[in-house]
């Protein structure tokens, strides 16, 4: 009898571990570091600046994916992704549920008044009410059904060849923007229908950055050319960056995707340049690493701690800055904050990690994300 064919395991590759860290970092501060009115240029720029943190994180599951798709059942992949992503980000859906309740007006809960099991029902389907952050769970739950799809395309040598399309797309169609009061005057059935739209747009969106994410993890070796490019992709990123804000203060329109296109770039061929270097230095690399291991934890949990600090000391979202000194005093709290939600988020998944572990619950990630 022939013995069963294992395909030898990929090995872990430290500069995307290394990128999933610094990633996570930025999806924080787009949370806590905004300052300025809306619309106005230091609110543009704050925006640009601290913001987008999302495309990134998308482009890392892309790259990620396709690293992995060697081992590829369609099965075995879809019952993973519900362990490791769907019951955690369910179990952490609970305390933004209970604020919801608890706290319809405070919290902004547009489904108030509506039958109970239905408003949980909506919020895990939309994420973005019980915690706002998490609207990137049912979108990226697009990209895990599709997932076959995406492979059969690549295998066929199409996938790639729709890039161009796709990055058009990104840079023509913004994102949605929604928000509690956006929704207020419609009716229960149609506010679900405007969150559903918003998750829908952020998956056509930001589809560039998935198959993006892919591409270079299927041919690796075209990092080392945004690298050597380098010079040329730092222009381009200030040259988006600076169109960005002009378009955000001036119109409105925003789309802070495009710049990050570049930043992704030139941060994976930095990473993959000094790999090495970095791996030299075990005190920089295991902090990194340990960001890296918290990330999806640190993103299921940060808002509460957002919204515990905005509460506690009576802090609106985004910090008022108009003058020179107000932009300081602003940044100064705003980093405040970053840093108090940071440090609470880990505090709070050591903790539950550390008590999971005593429980002798062998995956911890399926309940916290670490």
């Amino acid at each position: 009898m022939e013995e069963p064919i294992t395909k030898p395991k990929k090995e872990m590759l430290n500069y995307i571990n290394v990128f999933r860290g610094l990633a996570i970092l930025l999806i924080v501060a787009g949370h806590t570091m905004q300052i300025g009115a809306k619309g106005s240029l230091v609110n543009s720029i704050s925006f640009e600046v601290f913001a987008g943190g999302t495309a990134l994180f998308i482009f890392i599951s892309g790259f990620l994916f396709q690293h992995l798709s060697y081992k590829f059942e369609y099965k075995n992949y879809m019952s993973k992704k519900w362990k490791n992503v769907i019951i955690p980000y369910m179990i952490t859906a609970i305390p933004g549920i209970i604020l919801c309740f608890t706290l319809p007006l405070l919290y902004g809960n547009p489904f108030a008044g509506l039958n109970p099991l239905a408003q949980i029902g909506i919020f895990l389907t939309v994420g973005r009410v019980h915690n706002v952050p998490v609207w990137f769970i049912p979108m990226i739950v697009i990209f895990f059904i599709l997932s076959w799809v995406l492979l059969y395309l690549e295998r066929k040598n199409i996938l790639y060849k729709l890039l161009p399309v796709l990055f058009l797309i990104t840079i023509f169609i913004p994102r949605l923007d929604i928000e509690p009061e956006y929704v207020a005057n419609l009716d229960y059935l149609h506010k679900y229908f405007e969150y559903i739209k918003y998750v829908l747009s952020g998956f056509v969106h930001f589809s560039s950055m998935y198959v993006f994410g892919m591409f270079l993890s299927k041919y690796k070796e075209k990092i080392d050319f945004f690298f050597d490019k380098r010079l040329l992709f730092i222009c381009l990123m200030l040259i988006t960056a600076v169109f960005d804000v002009y378009i955000n203060s001036k119109y409105g329109i925003v789309n802070g995707t495009v710049s990050k296109i570049f930043l992704t770039v030139l941060v994976l061929g930095y990473l993959k340049h000094y790999d090495d270097l970095i791996k030299a230095h075990e005190k920089i690399n295991n902090l990194l690493d340990i960001f890296a291991k918290y990330s999806f934890g640190l993103f299921f949990v940060h808002w509460y701690f957002v919204f515990a600090f905005n509460r506690l000391f009576n802090m609106p979202k985004v910090l008022p800055a108009g003058n020179l000194l107000e932009c300081i005093k602003a940044l100064s709290i705003a980093s405040f904050r970053y840093l108090f939600v940071l440090i609470c988020s880990f505090f709070i998944l050591f903790i539950l990690k550390t008590l999971l572990q005593k429980l002798n619950v062998k995956n911890t990630r399926m309940f916290t994300g670490v």
